[in-house]
């Protein structure tokens, strides 16, 4: 096990090496726009520590390694109802091969896209040649951008600066924010305004980039893509609908032969940001999802199995005839899964394309407070919105920091990704921020201070 260990850790930081290369050559040309219509028929060293501050949960253990992957180990899935997926357990070896060939995909996608993903390069700033170590963890949703933005910056950008992210969920990458166990967060979801009032009062959410939350399903010998309306996303999830050839799937597809076959319903077993952007369409869609579970990182499923991380839940699902799930975009493009329609609040039937996931984020109302940047987006007007999307983010502080070296390093780092470093998300899945969000996340992160004073001066642009 531990030469297995070895070699898959070898073959993921060659695999991001290669990613580093191929992005350093990329240059821009404005992106194709997509189809939107149906067819007919993916502890390290010290953390800048607030004083008194008290740890409420076990540190994450940074790994050696500065670029990370999912979780490598899957627990074994629960059942909530009586129909129960013939391998519900998933093994750690499965979970580990199904990481490596999502970051080969991401790999393979960088160098098949290479010319045709605009940068924003700004000529009047470079990052500074600091020297520091800095930790991250939380949302799996955003995990293989980040990943490749670390090994390019830290490889290519500015050697000097060690920094590590772990994707183990949004709620455990808030709890060890809130906790000064991390220099940095990762979320998909807002930390709650009594959460921040209480215990994070000066909590900012810095927008990164967007991206598209789809049913993932396994039915074998079923070429096309589904389509999903809202009714039946609620309904299977509910536990109203039980079988693939139920009359209101059938409905969502005229013309297509489903099987008789038992579904099986796959969640989300961690607290998660991506199953916060799930819940809060069902909850939009459905006044009775609403009433009855809610919306956030964690809910009281009525049926189905879990599994953690968007590579659980990939994972589970590619081993499960019959199963559906929701993933972000790239953990399904990477395990070589179609990409379904969903019926948008206009009534178009859509794939999560990067311009129907940009389109999501269409009229967005953004604060000119920099502490409230955080935004729902799903079931969106626009014509050509996909209907399940969100903003993911990265946490910071904007006043208790008191490193300032650690300070200027984490600032630099995330303004070359709002930056330069918006030319790999769509290369790799997510769509790049709109430009007045992105201006407003580059104003959040330099109202960040250390004893009162600015640690990064840039323009916004």
């Amino acid at each position: 096990m531990q030469m297995l260990s070895r070699r898959i850790s070898l073959a993921l930081m060659s695999l991001m090496m290669v990613s580093a290369f191929v992005l350093s050559a990329c240059a821009g040309a404005a992106p194709a726009v997509e189809p939107t219509k149906a067819p007919e028929a993916t502890m390290a060293p010290e953390a800048t520590m607030a004083p008194e501050a008290t740890a409420t949960t076990e540190p994450t253990k940074a790994p050696e390694a500065t670029a990370t992957t999912e979780p490598t180990k899957a627990p074994e899935a629960t059942a909530t109802t009586a129909a129960v997926a013939t391998e519900t357990a998933v093994p750690a070896t499965a979970t580990v091969a199904a990481t490596v060939a999502a970051t080969k995909a991401v790999v393979a996608t960088v160098a098949a896209t290479a010319t045709t993903a605009p940068a924003v390069a700004s000529a009047d700033w470079k990052p500074r040649q600091l020297e520091a170590t800095l930790r991250g963890s939380g949302a799996s949703f955003p995990n293989p951008l980040y990943q490749v933005w670390i090994s390019v910056y830290t490889k290519n950008v500015v050697p000097g600066v060690k920094l590590s992210y772990q994707s183990v969920g949004s709620g455990q990458g808030q709890k060890d924010f809130i906790a000064y166990l991390t220099d940095f967060g990762g979320s998909d979801s807002a930390v709650s305004s009594s959460r921040v009032a209480s215990e994070a009062p000066d909590a900012i959410h810095i927008p990164t980039v967007l991206g598209g939350v789809m049913p993932m399903y396994n039915l074998p010998g079923l070429t096309a893509p589904m389509r999903f309306s809202a009714e039946t996303l609620v309904g299977i999830y509910i536990g109203e609908i039980k079988k693939w050839n139920d009359d209101r799937i059938a409905a969502d597809n005229p013309g297509v032969s489903l099987p008789d076959q038992e579904i099986t319903v796959v969640y989300r077993s961690d607290s998660s940001g991506t199953t916060s952007i799930w819940t809060d369409y069902l909850a939009k869609v459905s006044g009775t999802w609403k009433s009855a579970y809610g919306s956030g990182n964690t809910v009281k499923w009525p049926v189905g199995i879990g599994a953690p991380g968007n590579a659980g839940v990939s994972s589970t699902v590619q081993k499960t005839d019959g199963a559906i799930g929701y993933v972000e975009v790239g953990y399904a493009l990477g395990a070589g899964f179609t990409l379904p329609y969903v019926k948008n609040a206009a009534g178009n039937y859509v794939q999560p394309l990067l311009a129907n996931v940009s389109a999501a984020a269409a009229g967005v109302k953004i604060s000119s407070d920099v502490q409230k940047l955080a935004s729902s987006i799903t079931n969106g007007s626009d014509a050509q919105a996909f209907p399940i999307a969100g903003f993911t983010y990265m946490l910071v502080r904007k006043s208790t920091y008191t490193d300032v070296t650690k300070v200027q390093a984490l600032s630099d780092f995330i303004y070359w990704s709002l930056t330069e470093g918006q030319g790999a998300a769509n290369r790799l899945g997510y769509a790049p921020l709109p430009e007045a969000m992105r201006k407003a996340a580059m104003t959040a992160l330099m109202s960040v201070r250390v004893n009162g004073q600015a640690v990064l001066e840039a323009p916004v642009k």
